[in-house]
């Protein structure tokens, strides 16, 4: 159990049967009357965000999230298969549950997978990946307005946006939270 007055940003709850995030609280003391916390949660199976007011000290069930590194093994249709890095268990996580970054996957790749009571709640992909870039139109010579930028398919299949300065064969990092390019890597 926790107290709403130990509510801090990422602590996971169990609310009317469902698993909510805590995206953000305030406590509330008003001048008159009791105090109470008000907070903003995002459903950790749907995405969907809710703003709920809880009394001071009110109690609710913690969930206990299990997080297990995992290695990415290959996909197939709408599922992904990964190996436990601890015990080599292998499980299959479909495209709904990773969410919408199951494009910049690589074979081999490590990732973050959270479990609530053994079943499968979500995934993450290590912020920052490094990868190949296959396609690109060919950058010009004196064009160089800057924040200019340009569609590059990498060697996963994904379309980022890249600088004119990036050509095919090229070695590139990204920030998957928000899919930008980062760096060329030599």
């Amino acid at each position: 159990m926790i107290s709403t007055n130990d509510f801090r940003t990422g602590v996971t709850i169990v609310f009317d049967g469902n698993l909510w995030t805590v995206v953000d609280f305030q406590h509330v003391k008003p001048g008159k009357g009791s105090a109470f916390v008000r907070t903003r949660l995002k459903n950790v199976l749907r995405g969907n965000v809710l703003e709920k007011t809880f009394r001071a000290g009110e109690m609710l069930e913690r969930a206990i999230i299990e997080t297990r590194d995992m290695q990415y093994l290959y996909g197939s249709g709408d599922e992904f298969h990964f190996m436990d890095q601890a015990n080599y268990e292998q499980i299959a996580i479909t495209h709904d549950v990773l969410g919408e970054n199951t494009d910049l996957l690589k074979e081999g790749m490590g990732i973050t997978v959270q479990f609530h009571d053994g079943r499968v709640i979500g995934g993450a992909l290590p912020n920052h990946i490094e990868l190949r870039v296959e396609e690109t139109d060919p950058g010009f010579r004196g064009d160089t307005a800057t924040n200019v930028m340009k569609p590059a398919k990498l060697e996963t299949g994904a379309t980022i946006q890249v600088p004119l300065f990036i050509n095919p064969g090229d070695k590139i990092r990204i920030d998957t939270r928000d899919r930008k390019y980062i760096a060329r890597i030599q």
